[in-house]
């Protein structure tokens, strides 16, 4: 029984947290989010939620700073309501790139957004696919992490490729670790790609390290940004004989012309999750298969819940 279980929801995914809602077969929180005419965020909570189990659903995608807001207002009001604990449910975490210093005078902005849901009330953060995992230590408190590794790797099998024909590859070295692990759950061979970075977003492909000749190619990172990385890769893997080229990722940021590059590149298939909101954006793109990380993330917020174990979602 989920009796004393709500959850909430802001503007950045209503989507993802109306399926989450129905997976567990409750209704979704009635809030009031919405800005005032000089920008300010304001929230009203219009059900008690005094002795409740909270669950905020809120991506900190684009625009980054007002749903950042949202989510630290919303957490504010419910601490103020006598919420008895209060998850934030954070499917995409921004600021996460920021995650140490690059150079001698730049901030740790992800440590400031930890410290930041922290100050505003949050007892427990429940996040998929963080950027670097250490992210989990920028946290006082208690960090479930998701991986969406499983539903991606479901999606593969009943695309029935013939084993022997994939090759599962790193688009770039911080991409190896996660690669290598979904590479050992298809039982299959992986490649890297060796890139130079020029500045941030701009990115120069060097060398493919691996064979991936007359191969499927399931280029796997945890975000596409700009979409420079992923599509240079494409290039590189056409060039060394890859006769299909998938790209997947768990955060489809897709910023700036991140679509077009996509639908001028040599990738056939992007595959995203909806930890953002793409309802604006497939329309732009043919290309784009969208996998719903909700029925995961209700699982989760069921076994917080329950106090069961969130980690044997992925034995």
């Amino acid at each position: 029984m989920l009796d004393r279980l709500k959850l909430f929801t802001g503007n950045s995914n209503y989507e993802l947290a109306k399926k989450m809602a129905d997976y567990l077969c409750i209704p979704l929180g009635d809030a009031e989010v919405y800005s005032f005419s000089d920008g300010e965020t304001f929230t009203n909570i219009n059900e008690n939620v005094r002795g409740n189990d909270i669950f905020i659903v809120q991506s900190t995608s684009t625009p980054v700073d007002k749903n950042l807001m949202e989510l630290l207002i919303m957490v504010d009001a419910m601490k103020r309501a006598s919420a008895k604990r209060i998850t934030a449910v954070i499917p995409y975490y921004g600021y996460a790139r920021q995650d140490r210093k690059t150079a001698s005078r730049v901030p740790i902005t992800s440590k400031l957004v930890a410290d930041l849901i922290t100050t505003a009330g949050v007892n427990r953060v429940l996040a998929m696919d963080l950027h670097a995992g250490q992210i989990q230590g920028f946290f006082n408190i208690p960090v479930d992490h998701l991986y969406a590794v499983p539903i991606m790797v479901k999606y593969v099998k009943e695309k029935k490729y013939n084993i022997s024909d994939i090759v599962v590859v790193a688009p770039d070295a911080g991409a190896v670790e996660r690669a290598r692990a979904f590479a050992k759950h298809l039982g299959v061979t992986l490649a890297i790609i060796d890139k130079r970075r020029i500045k941030a977003n701009v990115a120069e492909i060097m060398n493919v390290i691996g064979d991936v000749k007359d191969k499927v190619a399931l280029m796997l990172d945890d975000m596409i940004d700009t979409a420079g990385t992923i599509t240079q890769g494409a290039v590189a893997l056409k060039e060394n004989g890859a006769k299909e080229i998938i790209a997947m990722a768990t955060h489809g940021v897709l910023s700036g012309s991140a679509i077009d590059k996509i639908n001028d590149s040599p990738i056939k298939e992007l595959v995203i999750t909806d930890t953002i909101d793409q309802k604006d954006k497939l329309k732009s793109s043919e290309k784009i298969k969208i996998l719903s990380v909700a029925t995961l993330l209700g699982e989760a917020v069921k076994r917080i819940y329950d106090e069961d174990s969130v980690s044997s979602l992925f034995l």
